[in-house]
């Protein structure tokens, strides 16, 4: 007698290594180097223990300044993400290995030759998250300077992943001609062709049309949402764009940026999140994200008081190198109104406007709201980012994992040995004819 049960589908699940962001708790003593090798070394030898899909490195291409000093949160010294990564590829067997390469900022030979070398180097196992940026104060580090509108950004960005495509269908001694808007190239990737065909493309971005990119031209979307019902709306706008791009929804997963904290009990670990939020929230960082949306000098308002009265004050170039915060004017309103309907401080508030999605309970209850999350279509796996660095991931891994392989939604050992494996992902068809 055959079974009617519809199958369950599997959970993917990914590391994130903190930094340049405000999830890291750097005061508490269980946090390590941001920049040892050893730490990274760590994080990924613990993901690939619990047989995640892939570790993921985020990479900052300048550092980030509030009133003219670099913002205390950053991390200062942190190794570029892909030699960290061919170091990784030497004491992981996996693992797949994805490093945030800016399409603005770089050029296709050089990218594709480089992530075709990590693929080459960890036996099929390398992933680019492609990124873009629009601030000339980053634009500063860089020899042409200057900034791309927000438009032309996604447009030279798929051209940019189409010209690296055609690098890597081409390998060693195969010519790519290449004319368009962004990029003129004739010459050969110099590389053979990586073991996955095309490393994997991870791209990150709730915008329209960061979505529409993602749609055409990634195999993951790194993304946030904060309850299952945003996650679905996400989740069937996304996968609704493929069919238009000639891809089936199984094209592209869906992988969310969350936190955890577990405990012996739902309350226990209700009570660890609040104090993880606060220590990340610091007095000082409240102010700081304050000023960020009012773009003044709010140093003199007591983060335990209420909001303040005054209308923002956009594009003061108080804080340099951060993503745009849309419109400031109603964002300060909307904080304005949750401030007053709750009575929250300024410093509350931040904490509960700023929080990121999480998962908080016993190791059950994780596990259990985790494969809702999946089972219900508003995710197909998570990016895990960690408080703390580098065992924040152990807790996890000894008691998460276990549950969804009881489960039956999380793999028990690897069954291949690239990441296009792990995600369940198609060989790319080759572009070029010989």
């Amino acid at each position: 007698m055959t079974s009617t049960q519809p199958s369950r589908k599997a959970i993917h699940l990914a590391a994130h290594f903190p930094g340049v962001n405000n999830t890291t708790v750097w005061t508490d003593p269980g946090s390590g180097s941001q920049i040892d090798f050893t730490s990274f070394e760590h994080l990924a030898r613990t993901a690939e223990r619990g047989l995640f899909d892939f570790f993921f490195l985020a990479e900052g291409l300048r550092l980030r300044e509030h009133k003219g000093r670099v913002h205390d949160l950053d991390v200062v010294g942190r190794p570029e993400s892909l030699t960290v990564l061919n170091a990784l590829a030497a004491v992981t067997e996996k693992l797949g290995l994805a490093a945030t390469v800016n399409a603005t900022f770089n050029e296709p030979y050089e990218t594709a030759r480089r992530f075709a070398s990590l693929d080459h180097l960890s036996g099929g196992r390398a992933a680019w998250n492609v990124v873009t940026s629009s601030d000339a104060f980053t634009g500063e580090n860089f020899r042409r300077g200057g900034y791309l509108d927000r438009a032309d950004r996604y447009t030279r960005a798929a051209e940019f992943v189409d010209v690296a495509r055609q690098l890597w269908d081409a390998g060693t001694g195969r010519p790519v001609r290449h004319h368009g808007r962004h990029f003129s190239i004739e010459g050969d990737a110099g590389v053979p062709t990586p073991p996955q065909g095309h490393p994997v493309v991870i791209q990150a971005g709730d915008s329209a049309e960061g979505r529409e990119f993602a749609a055409s031209a990634a195999d993951v979307i790194f993304t946030r949402h904060g309850t299952l019902e945003a996650g679905r709306a996400f989740y069937a706008d996304v996968k609704g764009r493929l069919a238009a791009h000639g891809r089936e929804p199984d094209d592209l997963l869906i992988m969310p940026g969350v936190t955890f904290v577990l405990g012996d009990t739902d309350a226990e670990a209700q009570e660890k999140a609040a104090g993880i939020r606060r220590q990340q929230v610091s007095p000082q960082n409240a102010i700081l994200t304050l000023e960020q949306v009012w773009g003044v000098d709010l140093s003199s308002y007591d983060p335990d008081g209420p909001l303040p009265d005054i209308d923002p004050v956009p594009d003061t170039g108080l804080s340099q190198g951060r993503t745009h915060r849309g419109d400031v004017f109603a964002l300060a309103e909307k904080w304005r109104e949750l401030s007053r309907a709750k009575g929250l401080s300024i410093r509350q508030t931040v904490i509960e406007t700023t929080s990121r999605q999480s998962f908080i309970g016993t190791a059950r209850t994780v596990a259990a709201e985790m494969d809702a999350f999946v089972q219900g279509d508003a995710a197909d796996g998570f990016i895990l980012v960690p408080h703390l660095t580098p065992g924040g991931l152990d807790d996890f891994v000894d008691q998460v994992v276990p549950l969804l392989q009881e489960r039956g939604v999380f793999r028990t050992e690897y069954a291949g040995d690239t990441l296009r494996s792990h995600l369940g992902l198609r060989t790319p068809e080759r572009t070029l004819t010989a």
